[in-house]
């Protein structure tokens, strides 16, 4: 049988089984026997057309649902790894050599001299044990390891699914800039990791990595699982065709400006941890003593105590997260005045709950002097309360004419 031309699906096909651009191809056709071109195509066994098919958009959107799935959990693995302060252990980095642990007592002696020569075991871990550095060693690989698992998630099936025609123009186009982002996010991450391995002669300080770098690590990691998780909920979810009333404009802009607070707020947690601004006020709602703490301008110029002053940090970390509670309970009050969908309404009401046990663990593990596992599943709660934010604005999300 030839391949099947495509002119006989047009928008006006009648029951023939002739085509009618004259290239003689017969195929037998029966009325319902093919809902999209891609159907033929996958019947006749030729290769792949253009217009993807509902069931490929579904596998694709699975597809991206798990990857977002692996980007959350290369977050949450890299915020252990943080409160463990194991990122440092691992002084260099080869994207195949280091794929192999050490195996003998040798291998791991030599990769423990390595660690040696570096500022944090000479300043801070300068009586740690070899045991010892095992655990932060695999702490540091676990995460470098999964980073390799989120690219070849990313970029394998994509190929897959480009060679087979299962991806739209527009589709192609988010694929590359997904595929690019995982890429940049792996150099990213060891540029992050070699401003923790710096000298710096005149400081005494605990080394940490830059918590500029950190912030641009985390903020690109969420981009990606963003871009990745919207992308899936557009493909996966029936959109709503909602009346265009001025209340859900109204609604749906809300939710945008809420989505992007949660996501500041996300963000701010990075310079929280890369400066270990947990630490220095552990009381709640006041700080210390008063609301407004005295050092929360010691740094000149001004601007530099918002980035690098430990209080002012943590004080902003604050307003963000009481910013961000105070917005989504006005947006779910909101959502309550307007007819809408049962799934748009669970949205709402899970975005609620989340909202306010985030802020229970975020007091918690202030009042606790950040317990790892706290500060661990409060880190957490951020990813969790950012997707099902994304879950609401893809709810309200306007109907394309």
């Amino acid at each position: 049988m030839g391949s099947p031309c495509l002119r006989l699906l047009g928008p006006s096909a009648a029951p023939r089984t002739q085509c009618g651009c004259r290239c003689g191809i017969r195929i037998p056709w029966r009325p319902g026997q093919y809902s999209t071109i891609s159907e033929v195509a996958l019947q006749s066994g030729r290769g792949p057309v253009s217009l993807p098919s509902k069931a490929a958009e579904r596998v694709v959107g699975r597809w991206l649902l798990v990857c977002s799935g692996t980007v959350a959990g290369a977050v949450i693995l890299g915020g252990v790894t943080r409160l463990t302060e194991s990122g440092l252990s691992m002084v260099d980095w080869h994207l195949i050599k280091e794929m192999k642990p050490p195996t003998s007592q040798e291998e791991w002696e030599a990769e423990f001299q390595k660690y040696q020569q570096f500022p944090e075991f000479k300043i801070l871990n300068h009586d740690m044990t070899l045991a010892e550095f095992k655990f932060i060693w695999y702490m540091e690989y676990s995460h470098r390891m999964w980073g390799r698992l989120v690219g070849l998630a990313y970029i394998l099936p994509a190929a897959y699914f480009w060679r087979k025609g299962w991806l739209s123009h527009n589709m192609k186009g988010r694929v590359l800039a997904l595929c690019g982002l995982v890429c940049f996010q792996g150099l990213l991450g060891w540029y992050m990791v070699k401003s923790g391995l710096e000298e710096k002669p005149d400081s005494h300080d605990i080394p940490r990595v830059s918590q500029y770098r950190l912030a641009a690590h985390l903020g690109s990691a969420l981009v990606l699982y963003c871009a990745s998780l919207w992308t899936s909920l557009s493909l996966l979810l029936p959109q709503h065709k909602l009346p265009e009333t001025r209340q859900l404009l109204r609604l749906r802009r809300f939710a945008h400006g809420t989505t992007g607070l949660v996501f500041l707020t996300a963000l701010s947690g990075a310079f929280v941890a890369g400066l270990d601004a947990g630490l220095v006020y552990n009381s709640f709602p006041k700080m210390g003593e008063s609301w407004i703490p005295e050092d929360l301008f010691t740094f000149s110029p001004v601007l530099r105590n918002v980035f690098e002053n430990p209080t002012m940090v943590q004080f902003d970390h604050r307003i963000l997260g009481i910013t961000s509670v105070t917005a989504i309970t006005a947006l779910y009050f909101l959502s309550r005045r307007i007819p809408l969908p049962r799934r748009t309404k669970m949205a709402a009401a899970t975005l609620l709950a989340l909202a306010y046990t985030q802020v229970g663990l975020g007091i918690s593990t202030l009042l606790m002097y950040v317990p790892t596992p706290l500060a661990a599943t409060h880190q957490s709660g951020s990813l969790a309360l950012l997707s099902v934010a994304l879950w609401l604005m893809n709810e309200l999300r306007r109907v394309p004419k």
